[in-house]
Formats: C-alpha cells, sequence, structure tokens
C-alpha cells in the first residue's frame, strides 16, 4: 500500500469547483475573511488528534482525498493501520455508481480508443480505462482512472469496494481485483477451463472473498455451451479453493453473459427462454431455478440487490389484454420462490420513458434505496429512490461523449468506495506472481 501513491501517480479524483449561483468572487473572498469564534485557530489547535481522525473518517471519498493534500500526517492516514481500523468502524457507507462505455454487450471495450502500447510495452494514455462514479445523494459526477489495470482487461463485477476485472481473450480466464482509490491490484490464479464470456459474481466480506464463473464453456475453437460453474475461495480461517470447487449447471439454461447479484450467500442471474431466475448457493455449490413473475409478459428483465433483497425489473408488455404496458419491480420473498409486486413506474412517466428507450432495451443496477436503470445506447440514466418514491432522470455527466454507434451503452455496477479493503491481505498470502499482459 505504500507505493499506491507517488508524485508521477494523478490523483484517483479529478475535481470540479463551482460557485453557487449569484455568488461572486468578490463575495467568496469577504467571507473568507470574516471573522468568527466558532472558527478560532487557538480552539481548533487544540483538539485531540483521535477526534481529528473521527472527523476525517466520516468524510466521503472525494473530500478525504482533498484533505490529503492538507498536510504531511492527513496525508500519511491512508497507511496509518490504527486510522484505517477506525475508519472500518465507523465511515458510513456510500451506495454510489460506478459506469463505464462499452460497445456492445460482448465485446466489453471499455477503452477509450484503440488500444496502443509505447515501445516498453506499457499501456499509452490513449489506452487508459476510465470509469465514471456517480454519487446519488449529492447527484455528482467523478471521473476515475484505471491506469494501473493492464489492457485486455474488463469490468465484470464489483463487491466490497473491489473491482473484478476479467481477461477477454477466449480461453482460461485470468481475473484481477481492483482498488482504484488506493491503486490496489491482485491477480487470482487463472480458471481451469476455457470460456468465452461467461457470467461473473463476487462477494467480498470482511473475512472471506467469492469468485463464481458460470458459463460460456469453449466445447471446441468455434462453440460455447453453459455447462459448467467453478468457484474460488479465501477466509481468514486458512481454508482457500483455487477454482478446485465445481458444480453443473441446470440442464438446458440459457444465462446471458454478465454479472450475477449476490443476496444474503446466494448468487443470481437471469435465464432467457423462457425467462427464469437462477440461484447458486455458495455453501451448498448447487443451483436451482425459480420461476419469474409473469414470465411471457416481460421485457429486459433483469435483477437487482437492493437493502438486502433482490428484486427483478421489467417492462410488462400484454399486447392483448386490456392492461397498460408498464415498468414494474417484484421482491423475491424469504421463502425463495414467490415473487410479490413492489413497485410500478407512474403511467405519465412510462409513456416518457418508452419514448426514450424506443424498444431498445434497458439495464439495471441497484445499490442501498436506489435503483439506476440505464436506456441503451444512450447515456440516459433514469434513478428510483425506494424509500422516497421518487423518479428521477440523472443529469448527463460532462465527461462522457455522446454515441456513435447503435452498439454503445453505458454498463452499470453497484459501488462502494472505501479507502481500505482488509481482506485483500488474505490474497498477498497466495504470493501468485503477477503476470505481464501487454493487450
Amino acid at each position: 500500500m505504500e507505493g499506491a501513491f507517488n508524485s508521477s501517480m494523478p490523483l484517483p479524483f479529478s475535481y470540479t469547483f463551482t460557485f453557487t449561483p449569484g455568488t461572486s468572487s468578490a463575495d467568496v473572498t469577504d467571507s473568507v475573511t470574516v471573522t468568527s469564534p466558532w472558527m478560532d485557530t487557538r480552539i481548533w489547535s487544540k483538539l485531540p488528534l483521535t477526534l481529528i481522525d473521527r472527523v476525517i473518517a466520516f468524510l466521503p471519498p472525494p473530500a478525504f482525498f482533498r484533505a490529503r493534500c492538507v498536510c504531511k500526517r492527513w496525508y500519511g492516514l491512508l497507511f496509518s493501520n490504527s486510522f484505517l481500523e477506525l475508519y472500518i468502524q465507523i465511515s458510513p457507507r456510500h451506495h454510489w455508481f460506478l459506469f463505464f462505455k462499452h460497445k456492445s454487450l460482448k465485446s466489453y471495450i471499455y477503452r477509450n480508443n484503440s488500444s496502443t502500447s509505447d515501445s516498453c510495452g506499457k499501456a499509452t494514455a490513449t489506452d487508459i480505462c476510465e470509469g465514471y462514479l456517480f454519487d446519488p445523494y449529492d447527484i455528482a459526477w467523478y471521473r476515475i482512472s484505471f491506469a494501473l489495470v493492464p489492457s485486455g482487461f474488463s469490468p465484470a463485477a464489483v463487491s466490497g469496494g473491489l473491482i473484478c476485472w476479467i481477461s477477454d481473450e477466449a480461453g482460461a480466464k485470468s481475473i484481477i481485483l481492483c482498488n482504484p482509490l488506493i491503486g490496489y491490484l491482485s491477480q487470482l490464479p487463472p480458471t481451469l477451463r476455457p470460456r468465452l464470456f461467461p457470467s461473473i459474481g463476487i462477494r467480498v466480506g470482511p473475512s472471506s472473498i467469492d469468485v463464481a464463473v458460470a458459463g460460456d464453456d469453449l466445447i471446441s475453437p468455434y462453440a460455447v455451451k453453459n455447462l459448467s460453474t467453478e468457484n474460488f475461495h479465501i477466509d481468514a480461517g486458512g481454508f482457500y479453493s483455487l477454482w478446485g470447487t465445481t458444480s453443473s449447471l441446470p440442464r438446458l439454461c440459457s444465462l446471458e453473459s454478465g454479472q450475477m447479484v449476490c443476496v444474503d450467500d446466494i448468487f443470481y442471474c437471469m435465464n432467457y427462454n423462457p425467462f427464469s431466475v437462477l440461484a447458486y448457493e455458495i455453501a451448498a455449490n448447487s443451483w436451482c431455478k425459480i420461476q419469474a413473475p409473469m414470465r411471457r409478459f416481460l421485457r429486459s428483465p433483469r435483477l437487482v440487490e437492493s437493502r438486502g433483497k433482490l428484486l427483478l425489473v421489467a417492462a410488462v408488455e400484454k399486447s392483448k389484454l386490456n392492461v397498460p404496458k408498464s415498468l414494474r419491480l417484484w421482491c423475491l420473498q424469504p421463502c425463495g420462490t414467490t415473487w410479490i409486486e413492489v413497485e410500478r413506474m407512474p403511467q405519465q412517466l412510462y409513456l416518457q420513458f418508452a419514448e426514450v428507450e424506443v424498444g431498445h432495451g434497458f439495464n439495471c443496477v441497484g445499490h442501498g434505496e436506489f435503483i439506476a436503470i440505464i436506456i441503451r445506447g444512450s447515456i440516459k440514466v433514469l434513478l428510483f429512490d425506494i424509500l422516497r418514491k421518487i423518479w428521477q432522470w440523472i443529469p448527463p455527466c460532462s465527461c462522457i461523449d455522446g454515441f456513435g454507434g447503435d452498439d454503445d451503452e453505458l454498463h452499470g455496477f453497484a459501488y462502494e468506495p472505501t479507502v481500505t479493503t482488509p481482506v485483500t491481505g488474505l490474497l498477498d498470502q497466495l504470493t501468485i506472481p503477477f503476470q505481464s499482459f501487454t493487450g
């Protein structure tokens, strides 16, 4: 971690400072010179360091990294074990979203331009992947760079502040876990079976890491079939399984390549033709199938996790019946087989949504009390606050350019930014040499 930051590495966040409308620079200057007994330096300079550390631990990540520029001690908090332990205990959770751009569902192209490298084999500026963080509480965007991630990898899943990157090449899959805020990277051993574009699930707990890779088994150089699942596990108790735990997928399943959703130690993913939900229980190493609600009338069904529950988001189109088209949310009940409708998009909003979507479909990602609905082929995102029952269009990020083709779209993840992930120390004990990838 000591080498995570250096003078040649840019800060992980790029900030934009704006004045409140109606406030001039002169007003700001005058306000700074106003003296107040509450801002008396003789008072603030006598605060105990432990109290200051507690205040800093409550800062959101962008403010925390700005605060590190204040003095040498605050800069070194990122490397202080006592502060990091305090941070884990009291720092509030941030239910943010992380977005990437890519060309199509199975190409997973996240590079700004074509992949290039210099004479030393290092990624150049045009080859660096960028992500876009969205804070749903302050409705703010931040741009984040993944300069340390080698080319030829694409983000596949997120959990516990770690981003799981998987190799694009067909064959045994190489996986990298990354915490971009502190520049941490760790490579897992390659999977045992060759695959094309499998579904990826990751669960990062306080003392364990589980990664599941399912489907798209390469049965020949020109054919794939959904046959098996491989599971990577490591925990603080000393037990680990380096893809040694495998299980067979249900017969005739047709899961879409992509990320899984983890709820209560179970990975969920959508099954198609007809629509159903596949559930993989990590402890039992077994799959089961759950029938989807109104499965014959669903369009673009997506699974999301929200506040510890599994939700199904889908458009309902019963054209032959006198039922208006709508977008609905169902919640899976504790029994694991029954769905209950919990929300329906207002009809007037759905008409506006359908006009923007134009039948292209949509993707969804849930985090905390928020669900982001991403319209394919555009940069438009609709945010739903489950607690307040508020629907709103997210203001576009100025850093995201418009898309040039029908296959372009945003790919979203539920991301919780954190400045420490102590469970990664378990991976360091594996002493797996990091391979060099040149793309």
